[in-house]
Formats: C-alpha cells, sequence, structure tokens
C-alpha cells in the first residue's frame, strides 16, 4: 500500500481536517457562485466553511489551491463497471456487436473474481479522474456470488458507489423476486450509508405482457430506485415507456439511460413523472443508440446527468463526456437551423450547464443532492482541486466553466477528497494499490482470452470491416 504522506511527509491519515487555500472555487450551489481567493474548510467530512482568510483547526492539512480550480467531485450515473479489465477490446463495435459478445456469448463467461478485478480497476479511475461518485450499472451478476465481488471491490476503493444490480442472463421478473436476491440487498446495503447505494438495473423490451412490473414492484417493496437504457434503437422504445407510465412504473427515482430515439410523447411522458435522463454521448455518437440527447431532453425541461458508459470502448473520465456532449448539442442546433436555411448566432447550450449535469445534476438523480454535488457548508466533502504546475493548459483561468468543460483533463486532477478523506493528491492515488489491481486484471483478460481461444478472442476484437463504398467522381482530368 502507498504510504498515506504527501510528498513533503504530511499525514494524509484519514479523519483529518483539510483546507484548501486561495482557490478559485466553483460552487455549483443553488445560485452557481464561483469565488476567487478562497478557502474551503473541511471538518470530520463535512464543509464547514467557504470564503476567503479562514480559520482552520490546528491540525488541518493545508493544500495550496492557487493557480487552480476548486469544484464538486463529478458524478457518473450509468458505467458498467465490471466490463473495465477489457479495456478498449471493443473499440471498433457496434451496439449488435456489443450486445452479441456480452449478452449472448461471452458475458456469462466472467467468474466472480473477474467482475471484482473490473470494479476495483474502474473504481480506482474514477478517483483518479476526479469522479467521486459512480453508478456501477453491474447486469453481469448471475449469481449473488458474482454480486458480493461486485460489493466487496467497491468497499475496497475509497469512493462513493452504487450498485445498480442487473443480470442480462435472465428476465428480472426472475432474480429480483428470488429470496437470494433479497437476502443479498439485506446482506450488502441495509444500513450502510451513503457512500454505497443501491439501484435496480434492467430493460423494458416492449412485451405487452410487461412482465418487467414484477422487478418494478420489488424495487418499490425496497425503497430503491431503478436504471433502465431507454430509447436504444432496436432495442427499448415508446413502448417501453409507455407501458411503465401506463402501469405507474416511473418516478423520480428512476434514470433513463440514454434516451435516444424517443418520441415526443416519451419525452413528456418521463418529464411528467419526475424521471431522469443519463446521457452517454461517447456511447450515442459511437455506438448507436440514437443521437446524443442532451438537445431534446432540454425541450422537455428533463433533468440530465451524465455517464460513460464502458472502457470496453471509451475514456472514463467525464472532463470527455462532457466535450462530446456539449459539441453533439450545439451541433445538432447547427445542423436543425441549416435545414432551414438559418445560421445560429447564439447557442442554446453553455458550459456551465454541462458542469452542473456532471456534478449537481448527478446528485439529483441519485436521490443525493442533499449531501453531494455542489460545495456547500454542510454538505459531505466530495471535492476536486484542478491544478497542474507543470502543464501550460491550466493558465490563464478566464472562463472558469469553459475552462472544464474545454480545457481541462484528467492530468490536472491534483487533489481528490471523497467523504472529506484524500484519495489523491499531487496526482497520484493515496493508498492505492496499483501492483494488485494490475494483477487481478492479468489474470482475467489471461483467462479469457484462454476460454474463448486465440481464434475467437481475435475476432471478437477486430471485426470484420465492411467493404466501402466509392463514389465515382464525375469531373476527371484528361489530357
Amino acid at each position: 500500500m502507498t504510504e498515506l504522506k504527501t510528498s513533503t511527509g504530511e499525514s494524509l491519515e484519514r479523519g483529518r481536517p483539510v483546507v484548501f487555500r486561495r482557490g478559485l472555487v466553483i460552487t455549483m450551489d443553488g445560485a452557481h457562485r464561483v469565488i476567487k481567493n478562497c478557502d474551503v474548510v473541511v471538518v470530520d467530512g463535512v464543509i464547514r466553511e467557504i470564503g476567503p482568510n479562514l480559520a482552520a483547526p490546528d491540525t488541518a492539512l493545508e493544500i495550496d489551491a492557487s493557480d487552480g480550480i476548486v469544484m464538486p467531485g463529478m458524478i457518473d450515473t450509468h458505467r458498467h463497471m465490471w466490463q473495465t479489465a477489457m479495456r478498449a477490446y471493443g473499440a471498433d463495435w457496434t451496439l449488435s456487436q456489443y450486445f452479441v459478445w456480452y449478452y449472448l456469448q461471452h458475458g456469462k463467461s466472467f467468474r466472480p473474481q473477474d467482475v471484482y478485478a473490473g470494479n476495483l480497476l474502474s473504481g480506482l479511475e474514477a478517483i483518479d479522474a476526479g469522479v467521486t461518485t459512480s453508478v456501477d450499472w453491474s447486469h453481469g451478476l448471475q449469481t449473488t456470488e458474482h454480486a458480493d465481488a461486485a460489493v466487496d471491490a467497491l468497499e475496497a476503493v475509497s469512493g462513493r458507489f452504487v450498485l445498480a444490480y442487473g443480470n442480462i442472463q435472465r428476465g428480472p421478473w426472475e432474480w429480483t423476486t428470488e429470496p437470494a436476491f433479497r437476502d443479498f440487498y439485506r446482506r450488502r446495503f441495509d444500513g450502510k450509508g451513503d457512500r454505497l447505494g443501491f439501484q435496480i438495473a434492467f430493460d423494458v423490451t416492449g412485451d405487452p405482457s410487461f412482465p418487467e412490473k414484477a422487478a418494478f414492484d420489488v424495487a418499490r417493496e425496497l425503497g430503491v430506485g431503478v436504471t433502465t437504457h431507454a430509447g436504444v434503437r432496436g432495442a427499448t422504445g415508446d413502448d417501453s415507456i409507455r407501458l411503465m407510465h401506463e402501469n405507474n412504473c416511473m418516478g423520480p427515482n428512476t434514470i433513463f439511460v440514454h434516451a435516444s430515439t424517443l418520441s415526443d410523447d416519451s419525452y413528456h411522458r418521463i418529464a411528467a413523472s419526475g424521471g431522469h435522463a443519463s446521457v452517454s454521448t461517447e456511447s450515442e455518437q459511437s455506438a448507436g443508440q440514437g443521437y446524443p440527447s442532451s438537445w431534446k431532453l432540454r425541450q422537455f425541461d428533463i433533468p440530465i446527468s451524465l455517464s460513460h458508459d464502458t472502457s470496453v470502448w471509451w475514456s472514463a473520465d467525464l472532463f470527455t463526456a462532457m466535450r462530446t456532449t456539449i459539441g453533439a448539442d450545439r451541433s445538432r442546433q447547427h445542423f436543425e437551423a441549416h435545414l432551414k436555411d438559418e445560421t445560429v448566432t447564439n447557442l442554446d447550450l453553455r458550459c456551465e450547464e454541462v458542469l452542473h449535469w456532471a456534478t449537481r445534476g448527478g446528485a439529483a438523480a441519485l436521490g443525493m443532492e442533499s449531501s453531494v454535488g455542489s460545495l456547500e457548508v454542510g454538505k459531505r466533502a466530495d471535492i476536486v482541486l484542478l491544478k497542474n504546475e507543470h502543464s501550460p493548459a491550466m493558465f490563464p483561468i478566464i472562463n472558469p466553466y469553459g475552462h472544464v468543460v474545454m480545457q481541462a483533463q484528467r492530468n490536472e486532477v491534483h487533489t481528490v477528497l471523497v467523504d472529506g478523506n484524500v484519495v489523491k493528491h499531487d496526482g497520484r492515488l493515496v493508498g492505492a494499490d496499483l501492483k494488485r489491481a494490475r494483477q487481478l486484471t492479468d489474470e482475467t483478460v489471461s483467462y479469457l482470452a484462454d476460454t474463448l481461444g486465440e481464434e475467437a478472442w481475435n475476432g471478437g476484437m477486430f471485426p470484420e470491416v465492411p467493404e466501402r463504398q466509392k463514389r465515382e467522381n464525375p469531373y476527371q482530368y484528361t489530357k
């Protein structure tokens, strides 16, 4: 384990008070205050004071935040953490190829220890990228042994997590109603506090008999939320939303992931229910669930949060998610204007709103807005300091929101606090056993490669490239 000390020898022990000095503080509070030359004092895991020249306990760790940005920890509302050991394996996949590989063929080969390895690695890289809360959309839990492994890994990382329990190998009306599922929930989640939350993760196919209602009933009985892939072209569409709405299975604790390719009627139903959307723009752009939906969701005032989906394809940091989302949204605004032979002279979507989605929007979606998502006195201290004295990208800081959304990268994540404890400092994870994470990941990769065999392993990673259609050019140079 890494020794819990700073590079200058100061203790980083858990529970120690912390004060950030002279930073540019983006609060993301109700007024979206931005405060220059500001201190943030943390005591007992809670933000005690925000303001200039504050007194701090004598025992506090002082962190120089000058020339940096102090902001809330980011929140990812949809990440298939169990797949992280297969990082970039499916970089050239379509959504159907993903479905075939994980749902129909090789996802069932994952053992509990493989789920553990993926979750451990994903949890560590989330903290490294300034993501302090992650929803583990864990639809590879074929048994409760797999589920125990997933939670064991989450508890081994000093982050804030929500296990979204799922099982793509069986119908949710089957596994949610089994005694083993309820026993698992009681064993691992009852009374655990807000560092480890719980949701039920499953999709609604549109079957008119609506068998998924049994799973919604279980969620209601346990008092937990449901997260579901909605508006996914060819998989879940308007019938899914209609069935949920007509059967009173939608509400403020329902998260609709992707929410692309839906009709206006479906968006109205989601908005009326108070539900939230999780937009995974990199995924929607590349895999083909539908055009990234933030531009459409905004028309119906549906609350938005951001997510990264899976490292089988994409980077796990929300800086990329923010950039791709604002780019796709603005691109659509220009596209719609050009169809009418008009020119956009003012952009609808601003960086400030996108940063809200990545922080407070995620907290609201998870029902955690009273405790995290913004820097306010009394809230839990999930805090990120962006600072890198060796990076030319960190100066000048003129537009704080624009800097975070358009300029910053994980390389600038200097310090991360979760629940007031320092889990990353001076650009390095604190107390993280990366050697063990690498060993477990290597074991999983070797096991899966051996199980599939070389031909299937390579075939899955490098799918066939279709023949490109070439257009004949009517303008030919001649002698």
